[in-house]
This record gives structure tokens, sequence and C-alpha cells, in this order.
């Protein structure tokens, strides 16, 4: 058996470390997945763009966000602009993820493509 430690403090896994009931069900998987399904994913150059732009959006406002992107796509919009107070971003909703992010003083002088639906907030 492997100890593992810090320093000098070695440390055995043991039987006694693991839960006793470690059964999954199948409902509370598929309910996580269903919820990790619905989370909005910020792409890399969307969280840089957040950053350097300075936006803010509270968590509310990104579950706000994020049942709106879904319901969207229920309706077929696979590519929304969304138009919020501070900002606008441009979600795939196939992928759940933000694919970048800009000011609304910013968003005024864009001239958006690839968009198949605009959600307003």
């Amino acid at each position: 058996m492997k100890t593992y430690g810090i320093g000098n403090v070695p440390f055995q896994p043991t039987i006694q470390n693991r839960p006793l009931n470690n059964k999954a069900t199948p409902q509370s998987f598929l309910q996580h997945l269903e919820v990790a399904a619905k989370q909005l994913r910020v792409s890399k150059h969307a969280t840089e763009r957040l950053q350097d732009r300075q936006i803010h959006i509270s968590d509310q406002e990104w579950s706000h966000v994020s049942n709106k992107v879904q319901e969207a796509s229920l309706k077929g919009v696979k590519h929304p602009l969304v138009l919020m107070e501070q900002a606008a971003l441009i979600i795939s909703a196939k992928n759940n993820t933000v694919i970048t992010a800009m000011d609304r003083t910013e968003a005024k002088e864009q001239i958006f493509t690839n968009i198949d639906g605009t959600i307003v907030l």
C-alpha cells in the first residue's frame, strides 16, 4: 500500500476513508447532468473581454441569462445576441458558451453578424 504524506507525516488511505454507500442513483446522476448542461460556460476570449472591459455580471444575472438562452434554444435560436444593461454577449446556445462580450456603449457602434436571435434583458 502506498503512503502519501505532507512533510514527514504519512497518510495511508484506508477503507474507512471511503463512504459506506457509494452507489450513485441514476436519478441523481441525470439531475446533475441536466444542471451542468444548463450552466453557461465563458470562453477564454469572452473572459478576457469581460476583464479588459471591466464588465461585472452577478451570479443572479448569469442565471437569468442562462435561463433565457435555454428558452431561446428551445425555439431554435443557435447564436443569440444577449443585450443586458451593462453588456452585450454573443452566445452559442448549442454549446452553452459565451463567445464574446462587450460593454453596451461599445455595442452601439457594432454590426452583429452570424446571430439568429436577440434576447433583451
